[in-house]
């Protein structure tokens, strides 16, 4: 059995979502976890930030909810209104993230979200992957010339075509996958303790 965890490096709500990721993937380290980049800022949907008017209010939810960190980077961020949201460099990002430590493809887009979120830094900016790379202790060009590989890119795509074979509507998405089981543990918000209840049952 393993985890497949489908999320957006672009989603407040994944965001929200990393204290549980870690929490399970601490109690579970025999776990497999694979990380799916979902596309939620693709296509008609990559327009600047200040066309999801919304987003403010999601984010006070998801910070009071789930204790997530918004930095004042990101806040000016938002209130400048002109970054655009580009889930495919996003994903591309996490390809490479996840090509060159796949043991640490969790906690890595954990740290992307960070970047973004707490430190208003572009995922499109390949800056960005040298600093993520340099803090985890990975090697940072390797990190680049990945992010920049038409490989790369083509598994970013790969990445969305799975998050819509297995069903994903929504980010993020955590799933236990045993052979052609398929069983949703979390989807959107949950607490460590509700998904161990849920991993519970189907190891039973």
């Amino acid at each position: 059995m393993k985890l497949v965890y489908i999320f957006d490096a672009y989603c407040g709500w994944s965001h929200g979502f990393s204290g549980t990721l870690h929490e399970v993937t601490s109690r579970h380290p025999a776990l497999p976890v694979e990380v799916v980049s979902g596309g939620l800022f693709v296509g008609p949907r990559r327009v600047p930030i200040r066309e999801f008017g919304y987003v403010q209010g999601a984010n006070a939810k998801i910070a009071e909810l789930t204790g997530a960190e918004f930095g004042d980077s990101y806040e000016q961020l938002f209130a400048d209104g002109s970054f655009v949201m580009d889930s495919e460099a996003a994903a591309r990002g996490v390809a490479a993230l996840r090509q060159t430590a796949p043991d640490r493809a969790a906690e890595l887009a954990t740290a992307l979200q960070y970047a973004f979120y707490v430190d208003g830094l572009s995922l499109s900016d390949p800056a960005t992957y040298r600093t993520v790379a340099k803090a985890a202790g990975l090697d940072a060009e390797a990190i680049l010339a990945a992010f920049a590989a038409p490989r790369t890119r083509a598994a970013a795509e790969a990445d969305f075509r799975r998050s819509a074979a297995l069903g994903v509507t929504g980010f993020p998405t955590l799933l236990a996958i045993d052979g052609d089981s398929v069983t949703p543990l979390a989807y959107g918000h949950a607490t460590a303790d509700e998904v161990d209840v849920r991993l519970a049952a189907v190891a039973a």
